[in-house]
């Protein structure tokens, strides 16, 4: 696991294309605040935007999240954990005045990067969760 990316995927790498492309400057991978070890995938710090693309394994995607039947325990407990991190990062997140959007791996980059720029548009920038 140690050789698994944690940043700078594909799906990161094509929405930062999008949002940079049209004009929107952000920061990348940075920490989530009062949370040590755990990081923020695209932030837009001026309003107070988070934004997480998960991927579907990792995080357990409703739709492709699959179970390995190779030491099945262990792996489930695991993605237990991963799952329970989120929703905390999240909360802490929104009761620090933030508005976090989460996006699976698998959905549009077209999509999710309209969503984000409405979101910034709305401004939306204090409090409250996609």
């Amino acid at each position: 696991m140690s050789r698994q990316g944690r940043r700078d995927t594909a799906p990161e790498v094509a929405v930062r294309r999008l949002l940079h492309a049209s004009g929107l400057r952000y920061r990348v991978n940075v920490p989530v605040p009062g949370m040590p070890r755990r990081t923020i995938d695209i932030v837009f710090p001026r309003a107070k935007l988070a934004i997480f693309l998960d991927g579907c394994f990792w995080h357990g995607c409703p739709q492709h999240a699959t179970q390995p039947k190779s030491n099945a325990e262990w792996w489930r407990v695991k993605l237990d954990k991963n799952m329970s991190r989120d929703a905390e990062t999240t909360a802490h997140l929104v009761t620090e005045g933030w508005t976090v959007l989460r996006f699976w791996e698998h959905e549009c980059v077209e999509e999710v990067t309209y969503r984000i720029t409405e979101t910034l548009a709305s401004g939306k920038g204090i409090a409250g969760t996609t």
